[in-house]
């Protein structure tokens, strides 16, 4: 197999994909299905899993809040039956948080971002893991980060404490599991491109008293190649390393950002 073919997912692939209704989520569903993959999705958002399933009529999918054991539990065993096993996980769901100080942040909105965040990786790894030990022979675990996740985050501590944490998970299991032939990866986007990264930049524009336009173009000098990245480019990584070509990656947390200098 010649290096080109080596960069082709294998048809077929069975792959389960949180939060992935719209956004990230969403492009590297829609990848691994053009990529002639099955693809089971799920999201909080009962309206645009619908709308995503009309989209595209090979899309499985179901509604959930991640950070719901239970849910995250039913999920799984679905998509596994619809499936008939898994080979990719993409851990995907996640949350902005709050933006704040400190000293200001509400409790309960941390919580919050640690149980969608985080909790939720590990509800999904835990009754998937022993599915994709059982069904595949090429079996990848594929954990969303950020950039924060490899960067400190002034006034948004709680997205970046799970960012940071879920890096840490994936090199741990990346250990663990290696000997189930089990890869383990993070991707770390950067600034993406879109409506959620929008409102991340009037948050922090409102915490920090300056305008929206200030803000973005503070963010843009921070980037090497002064650009954001699209979901397309995450999409692109996530292929990648599901691919025979990334057979040999394991326990990495990959940047897709323009590297990103500080945050």
């Amino acid at each position: 197999m010649n290096a080109v073919d080596l960069l082709k997912p294998r048809p077929g692939l069975r792959v389960l994909v949180s939060g992935a209704a719209a956004g990230i989520g969403a492009a590297i569903a829609h990848a691994f299905l053009d990529a002639h993959a099955q693809v089971y999705i799920c999201d909080v958002d009962a309206a645009a899993v619908e709308q995503a399933k009309s989209r595209r009529p090979a899309l499985h999918g179901s509604v959930a809040d991640v950070s719901k054991r239970e849910q995250v539990d039913r999920v799984v065993e679905d998509a596994a039956n619809r499936l008939g096993g898994l080979d990719v996980l993409v851990n995907n769901a996640g949350i902005a948080g709050p933006t704040g100080s400190i000293e200001d942040l509400d409790p309960e909105q941390w919580e919050r971002t640690v149980s969608t965040n985080l909790d939720s990786q590990f509800y999904f790894l835990h009754r998937a893991v022993p599915v994709l030990k059982q069904t595949s022979d090429c079996a990848c675990v594929i954990a969303l980060s950020s950039v924060a996740g490899r960067l400190g985050y002034a006034f948004r501590t709680p997205y970046a404490s799970t960012k940071w944490a879920i890096v840490g998970l994936v090199k741990s299991l990346a250990v663990e599991l290696g000997p189930s032939d089990i890869r383990v990866n993070a991707i770390l986007p950067g600034v993406v491109e879109g409506e959620r990264m929008d409102r991340v930049i009037a948050a922090r524009a409102d915490a920090l008293r300056i305008s929206f336009e200030a803000m973005r173009e503070e963010y843009l000098t921070k980037i090497s190649l002064r650009r954001m990245v699209t979901v397309d480019d995450i999409s692109a990584m996530a292929l990648f390393l599901a691919s025979p070509a990334g057979r040999n990656v394991t326990g990495q947390a990959i940047s897709v950002d323009g590297n990103v200098e500080y945050l």
